[in-house]
C-alpha cells in the first residue's frame, strides 16, 4: 500500500488545500493529512484538534485520514510506514523552501521522498493567512473556504478579536 502524508498547519483548511488532498487521494492508496504543530508559530487560530474537525466536515474521501504531529515529519512518516510527503506549490517562492525541506527530510529519513503538486491556478494566491485576514474584514469567503466551515472560521475570528480587543 502506497501511503503519503500531506503535512501542514491547515489553520484553517482552504479550498486550495482540499484541491491538493483530493488529487493526492487519487495518486496514493492512503493519504494522511497531518496537522503539524510548528514550534515557531504561536498557537494559531484553531487548536490542532479543531483543525482536524474542520477538515472532517469539509472532506469525505475514503482513503484520507487526519492526524496531528508535534515532532519531525520525517520521523512521523517512518512511524506510519509512509515513503512519500505531498507538498503543494503555489509559486516559485514556495519551491525553494520546499526543496530545502525535502533535502533535510531525506537526511533524517533516507526512504522518504517528496512529491510536489502545483496549485490549481484558482488557488495560487490562497493561504490560510489571507483567508483569516479577509474574514476579519467580513469579506465573502465562498471562493476561499469549504462552505461547511465558513461560519466556524467567522465565529472563531470574532471571538479571537474580542479577546484581543480588536473590532472591525
Amino acid at each position: 500500500m502506497k501511503i503519503a502524508i500531506y503535512p501542514g498547519s491547515f489553520d484553517p483548511v482552504t479550498l486550495g488545500h482540499i484541491n491538493i488532498i483530493k488529487r493526492a487521494a487519487m495518486a496514493f492508496d492512503k493519504v494522511i493529512v497531518c496537522v503539524m504543530v510548528n514550534s515557531e508559530k504561536n498557537g494559531g487560530l484553531f487548536a490542532p484538534e479543531e483543525r482536524i474537525e474542520l477538515m472532517r466536515k469539509s472532506i469525505q474521501v475514503s482513503n484520507v485520514e487526519f492526524d496531528v504531529n508535534y515532532g519531525l515529519v520525517a520521523e512521523y512518516a517512518k512511524e506510519k510506514g509512509a515513503r512519500v510527503l505531498v507538498k503543494g506549490l503555489r509559486a516559485v517562492s514556495d519551491f525553494e523552501q520546499e526543496v530545502q525541506m525535502a533535502m533535510v527530510n531525506s537526511k533524517i529519513n533516507p526512504d522518504l521522498d517528496t512529491v510536489f503538486f502545483p496549485s490549481n491556478e484558482k488557488y495560487t494566491y490562497l493561504s490560510s493567512s489571507v483567508v483569516k485576514e479577509l474574514a476579519r474584514y467580513r469579506a465573502n469567503l465562498d471562493e476561499f473556504l469549504p462552505r461547511e466551515i465558513i461560519d466556524d472560521v467567522k465565529n472563531k475570528l470574532v471571538r479571537s478579536d474580542e479577546c484581543n480587543g480588536r473590532q472591525h
